[in-house]
């Protein structure tokens, strides 16, 4: 941080938190008021990104992985979700081991290391179905990272098959799953729970689920929902739970902010967040999560160029390629969905950041050499509508 910035933080009115930012002193939830109600967003976002290049430099990881949605079939009735389907509505759904398996063979010339996998609650399916899944996936390609189901669907199979959720982890692990991605969580506190996803398990399950998992050898990440019913002060009482099991598991990776998209929800009447407010919630999730390795500005919810703009905003990660993303785009997100490598690689040289692709495990792929420094980030604010155009097809 130059001493030019250090003033203009200052003289913004935030120099005790930037005294506690260089210092590397933990933030408190008093702290974290203060950066959500400042008026200063640029002041907020050079703080997070003095955090985000003393952990990471320029560097900016992504991956090409695959997202599959296995059902849309749930019984939890989330009041935020345009995805899901009873089982007798149309276009309800069930994916076979085999569809799965003719899904990964349409891109298996494509060098995909993830598969991303969640789907809905469906009381329905046997516990063998998961098991078989898995082993598909490894059986099509033996390389490829296995993430998948939520801690929700772990909670829903200890329930449906009588099994703890530290056994029910063990046999998916056991039979190839790599971690556990971080959908879910919504916002950890009583009242979201109680207006938008009570039929789904509260915030004590979610993180006793999660702590287990790590427990289990297995890590995994954890988002946030924002942008609907929650206050500020709910944001920050989930990201501080997060914390606090973070100190005492260290198992999670990343931590992923969901942008709201109310469209084709029961929540239709609220308008999404702006672009403004993504940068924000990036900004203070990497201020507040002092022991989250990674923060991710997720392009499919964000925008490429929202998520772009993150890259000095908090964040260090744009995800992946995300071939066959359902869920989101379900509930109205115009992102495009699939991202190719040449492009996420493209937005962030545009960023002035380095593009290193990881693996799941954030273990680098490969690392370009870094361009020359220019005097400024090349990056834009954006508007919230992305018109670049999407290269490859669903």
């Amino acid at each position: 941080m130059t001493p030019f910035q250090k003033r203009r933080i200052a003289a913004s009115g935030l120099g005790d938190i930037q005294s506690k930012v260089l210092s590397r002193e933990r933030l408190t939830r008093e702290d974290g008021l203060t950066l959500y109600g400042h008026p200063d967003l640029v002041a907020v976002g050079a703080l997070a990104n003095h955090v985000r290049e003393r952990r990471h430099d320029r560097a900016a990881y992504y991956i090409v992985n695959q997202h599959i949605n296995h059902t849309n079939i749930c019984v939890a009735g989330c009041k935020f979700c345009a995805f899901y389907r009873t089982k007798r509505q149309p276009g309800a759904y069930v994916l076979s081991p085999a569809d799965v398996e003719a899904r990964m063979r349409e891109h298996i010339d494509e060098p995909i290391r993830e598969i991303h996998m969640v789907g809905g609650v469906n009381p329905d399916l046997p516990f063998s179905y998961y098991i078989d899944l898995i082993r598909t996936m490894k059986r099509v390609r033996p390389e490829v990272h296995v993430k998948a189901f939520t801690m929700v669907e772990i909670a829903a199979m200890a329930e449906n098959f009588g099994m703890s959720a530290e056994q029910v982890l063990v046999r998916l692990r056991d039979a190839g799953l790599g971690s556990i991605p971080g959908g879910g969580a919504e916002i950890l506190t009583d009242h979201a729970h109680q207006v938008l996803f009570k039929g789904k398990i509260d915030h004590n399950a979610w993180i006793e689920i999660a702590k287990t998992a790590h427990r289990a050898g297995l890590r995994s990440n954890a988002t946030m929902l924002y942008g609907h019913v929650e206050t500020v002060e709910e944001r920050l009482d989930h990201m501080l739970l997060l914390r606090e099991a973070q100190d005492e598991t260290d198992g999670f990776m990343a931590f992923i902010p969901l942008a709201f998209h109310p469209e084709n929800t029961r929540l239709s009447h609220l308008s999404k967040p702006s672009a403004m407010e993504d940068l924000r919630q990036l900004a203070v999730g990497r201020l507040m999560l002092d022991n989250f390795p990674h923060i991710k500005a997720y392009w499919i919810m964000m925008t490429p160029r929202v998520a772009q703009a993150g890259l000095h905003f908090g964040a260090d990660d744009l995800d992946g390629t995300v071939v066959t993303e359902e869920i989101f785009h379900r509930a109205g997100a115009e992102s495009p969905q699939h991202v190719a490598r040449q492009r996420l690689i493209r937005l962030i040289e545009e960023a002035d950041r380095v593009p290193v692709e990881r693996d799941s495990l954030y273990n680098t792929v490969a690392a370009p050499a870094a361009p020359p420094p220019g005097p400024f980030p090349r990056v834009r604010l954006p508007e919230r509508d992305d018109t670049a155009p999407a290269l490859g097809t669903l």
